[in-house]
């Protein structure tokens, strides 16, 4: 008699998909009945190990009956699974299935009886067969765990070149904002243990914290960082809320402490932590952040429909957030060409996914060089995109809503328009897998929206820019001849 053979592929499971490539070689004598075990477990290292066995027994009357025996395990990322387990306790752990097999059923019968009972015992499709000759970088397209920032104020917080203790303490508190997103049972545990980190990093680390500060302000770094540990809004506020098992109130706790986070962060970096090259020196340049003030005004007459409670209003306001420290030529372009007035009564038109101010080319500003951050890195590409497949992403994505970039150059796509911007209106329905924008690492993004993203749906073609203010940073704007 002949032994069946197996062989089954070891792989990752991504997100809510499992994928089970089989490849089988077997002979064996088909039996009266079938046994057929489920074992799910999660031993260390979070992995999910499922083990399928079967055996085939022998009808009485023939002898050296032998086992056939199948073992299927699938291993798992960290980041796949939730550290709370305990979500995964009420999984059945045995069945049998028991059903007479006439001697002349076809193996094909057997095998996709088989696969159909995995199916329903799993909710996990099959699909995807050739999904191992994916290669890691390119998954970035593919997972939807992507890490991202999805809002203009988390992009722009990453983005501050600041003391290593802070950029830890806040890498160990944005992780709560993807753990509660978790739904039904959240895991208090592994939050708690973030926050307490976070705490520690902070206490052990006062001295660096404070002397990364400029002496000048040295003092009300000081009232932030007591604020961080012990304030209403602090650390120490924050475990409570946690331990408390609220997750409205630890939303709240931790988008405050994260907020204060930010303002020391500031403090830390009061100006470029690189220095740029020597033949972009001629250009405008942003030094730190800028705030810049836009009004809009219907081009039709009509008004912008109001908040909850308000009136109609014939214009509205929208505050933009600029980014010198990832993209100084870029912003320092815009500022300029805000303080010269330069937008004032330009029109603007909804084009796809975008609000694309016009192209005036009788606008006096720089042919600024394509300038993108890359995350990780201490400095800009200049004249170069980012390979998205490969697994480069920007410091600050084009992936949010309301983000705030440069068009390209008629003459150059290494280049950005002297003058014309838009407003990036994300739509995770038309992006890929991974909720990135194909456009993504392709334009110099130099800031957000941040006041009145609700605006935004509300302009139509022919609607105009009133007016345009730099209401902040004015101090860290330098213009070529001042440098």
């Amino acid at each position: 008699m002949r032994r069946a053979k197996t062989s089954a592929s070891f792989l990752s499971v991504t997100n809510s998909q499992l994928y089970f490539p089989f490849c089988f070689a077997m002979a064996f004598p088909l039996s009266s009945s079938i046994t057929l075990s489920f074992t799910p477990s999660l031993p260390k290292h979070h992995s999910f190990l499922t083990h399928f066995s079967f055996r085939f027994s022998q009808a009485r009357n023939q002898e050296n009956a032998r086992p056939f025996q199948l073992k299927l395990q699938c291993k798992a990322s960290k980041d796949d699974f939730v550290k709370d387990r305990s979500q995964y306790r009420n999984i059945p752990t045995s069945f049998n299935l028991s059903t007479l097999i006439n001697g002349k059923v076809k193996l094909e019968s057997v095998i996709a009886a088989l696969l159909i009972v995995a199916q329903v015992t799993s909710p996990l499709p099959f699909v995807g067969w050739d999904f191992w000759s994916i290669l890691p970088a390119n998954a970035v397209l593919y997972s939807p765990e992507t890490k991202l920032p999805r809002t203009g104020e988390l992009a722009l917080r990453r983005g501050i070149p600041a003391n290593t203790n802070m950029k830890a303490i806040q890498a160990s508190l944005e992780e709560l904002s993807y753990l509660l997103r978790i739904p039904q049972r959240k895991p208090y545990g592994t939050m708690e243990g973030n926050v307490k980190k976070a705490l520690k990093i902070a206490v052990d680390g006062k001295d660096s914290i404070l002397a990364s500060i400029p002496a000048d302000l040295r003092e009300k770094g000081s009232a932030l960082y007591s604020s961080l540990i012990d304030g209403k809004g602090g650390l120490e506020a924050l475990l409570k809320c946690i331990k408390d098992q609220d997750p409205d109130r630890v939303s709240v706790g931790l988008a405050s402490s994260l907020d204060t986070v930010a303002e020391l962060e500031l403090l830390q970096a009061p100006g470029l932590s690189f220095l740029l090259p020597e033949q972009y020196l001629k250009y405008p340049r942003l030094t730190g952040r800028a705030v810049v003030e836009l009004t809009i005004e219907k081009g039709d007459g009509s008004s912008f429909t109001p908040e909850v409670g308000g009136e109609p209003r014939k214009t509205a306001t929208i505050q933009i957030v600029l980014d010198g420290y990832s993209a100084p030529l870029t912003t320092g372009n815009f500022a300029k060409l805000v303080t010269d007035g330069a937008y004032d009564g330009t029109k603007l038109s909804c084009i796809n996914q975008a609000i694309i101010s016009e192209n005036d080319t009788g606008k006096n500003g720089y042919s600024v060089p394509l300038e993108i951050m890359p995350s990780g890195q201490f400095e800009p590409l200049y004249k170069t995109t980012l390979s998205i497949q490969d697994g480069e992403l920007p410091v600050l994505p084009l992936s949010v809503y309301g983000a705030v970039a440069m068009a390209h150059s008629d003459v150059s796509e290494e280049y950005s328009s002297p003058y014309q911007f838009f407003f990036y209106l994300y739509d995770k329905r038309n992006s890929g897998l991974g909720g990135i924008s194909f456009d993504e690492g392709q334009f110099s993004v130099f800031g957000y929206t941040i006041v009145g993203r609700e605006i935004l749906p509300q302009i139509r073609t022919g609607d105009v820019i009133k007016s345009a203010k730099l209401v902040e940073g004015q101090d860290r704007l330098v213009l070529p001849n001042e440098s």
